[in-house]
């Protein structure tokens, strides 16, 4: 998924100002009453996520750079996973001075139980605050956001 970069285009008119930050406020709401049942720290979830979604390898310099926090902060981000044996780390193939962080099965897991209760959360929110109606334009709003990407 590409960043948000500032566009050198024409300045989006105030309504539509409006809307983003309407949109920005209400997914922001909705992943903060997700995370209280979280058992990974979002840091290190979003580490297992690059290594699951993609299915590789990186160094803790790459993990740094794509999540864009500092070597030292992912170190110990990395850190915590390999003692909660969620990641392991094995020499590089060709470059002796570097280690590559994989996601173990473990880490898989755990991935994979927090998003499935975030998803199951939602759903039910779905289920019994939205009616059938709503739900089919929560349906296709999904198709919307997905090319806003």
């Amino acid at each position: 998924m590409s960043s948000p970069q500032p566009t050198d285009g024409p300045v989006p008119r105030p309504d539509t100002l409006e809307l983003a930050a309407d949109l920005r406020a209400a997914i922001g709401d909705l992943v903060r009453a997700l995370r209280p049942g979280d058992t990974l720290p979002q840091n290190q979830a979003g580490v297992l996520g690059l290594l699951v979604r993609d299915e590789r390898a990186c160094t803790v310099s790459e993990l740094a750079a794509l999540q864009r926090v500092r070597h030292q902060s992912m170190a110990r981000t990395v850190a915590l996973l390999i003692e909660a044996g969620l990641v392991t780390q094995q020499p590089h193939a060709t470059d002796g001075r570097k280690l590559l962080i994989t996601a173990t099965d473990a880490g898989r897991a755990a991935l994979h139980d927090q998003r499935a209760r975030r998803e199951a959360w939602i759903a039910d929110a779905i289920e019994t605050r939205l009616t059938p109606a709503e739900q089919q334009t929560l349906r296709d709003s999904v198709t919307l956001l997905r090319r806003l990407r």
